[in-house]
């Protein structure tokens, strides 16, 4: 065991003990690497793969940035509609284009096709949305088997994030659960695919956790204890704080492109990850991956393959 690994350890089980507590340490700054950027258009449709972005306040500018909703426009995800996994987005020319199987391409523009603004709400948030048409509605609804609507998030509109976990930062999201960036450890996916291979289940791929971000050289959920990331050097450098654990629900055991769930081993990954990853900081959630808010650097850019400084948070 690594030194580093010793020391989250530790303070992990400190933590454990006293939830909520503030942990200071000091320590030196640590150098990984970006390996993987991505995005999700629609939430909880299929994702798309960048070698760089820029990095806005909302974090990547059109993650998660349409949604499908019922009628009481409630938002809708891959928990009570696993097919959404298979529409997948694309961007060409000035037009999103949606594609899934059976269905004729959807082709939207990218700009949006606002209509109405309707009501809709995100978990316990409640805003107003631009409504992307008749063409939309009809297409998403006949896929689905279901009635949904298409909406655009509203430019003009202000979603902040919890201040319970932000702190003294005030940041906003678009259509993501609650925070505008996700970040993964690959080490962490290693670990559970170690973990799974030694029960015999399948490994899984990093798109079923649906990260932004992916970091390569951490120890194993060495994230959980990282402060702050740091990409790019000076004034220009884009800086994330890396705040809530996320907690998990059952979509990382639905294949991404199939929309199915292995019918040998339907619990999983839960089942492995309930026992060593049940965090009493969300209430016992079982948790994989960082939360993450732009403190600095906003307009900047960052690429697959950059190095990326961090700092614990002890």
């Amino acid at each position: 065991m690594s030194c580093r690994n010793f020391i989250c350890i530790l303070c992990r089980r400190l933590q454990d003990a006293t939830p909520g507590a503030s942990i200071t340490m000091s320590t030196s700054s640590a150098i990984s690497t970006l390996s993987a950027i991505s995005f999700y258009p629609v939430k909880s449709c299929g994702g798309l793969s960048v070698t760089c972005a820029d990095i806005g306040a909302l974090g990547l500018a059109l993650d998660r940035h349409w949604m499908l909703v019922d009628r009481e426009g409630r938002f809708l995800s891959q928990r009570s509609h696993p097919r959404m996994a298979c529409i997948m987005p694309a961007f060409e020319g000035d037009a999103l284009v949606l594609r899934a199987p059976g269905m004729p391409p959807l082709r939207l523009a990218a700009a949006g096709e606002d209509g109405a603004t309707v009501a809709v709400q995100v978990w316990n948030s409640h805003l107003d949305a631009l409504d992307q048409g008749e063409q939309a509605r009809a297409w998403c609804s006949h896929y689905l088997g279901d009635e949904v609507r298409l909406v655009r998030f509203d430019p003009a509109v202000t979603r902040a994030c919890s201040q319970r976990w932000t702190g003294a930062y005030q940041a906003t999201t678009q259509f993501s659960d609650g925070y505008p960036l996700l970040v993964i450890g690959q080490a962490s996916l290693d670990d559970l695919n170690a973990r799974l291979a030694a029960k015999g289940a399948p490994s899984l791929p990093m798109d079923r956790f649906r990260p932004n971000l992916v970091i390569s050289g951490l120890e194993p959920y060495e994230e959980d204890f990282i402060d702050t990331l740091r990409f790019g050097e000076g004034e220009q450098a884009v800086q994330l704080k890396l705040v809530k654990p996320c907690a998990r629900c059952p979509i990382p055991g639905i294949d991404q492109h199939t929309g199915l769930r292995d019918a040998q081993w339907p619990d999983e990954p839960l089942d492995t990850l309930a026992g060593y990853r049940a965090n009493p900081r969300v209430d016992g959630g079982l948790t994989f991956g960082q939360n993450a808010i732009v403190i600095g650097g906003i307009g900047g850019r960052i690429e697959v393959g950059q190095v990326c400084h961090w700092e614990f948070n002890f």
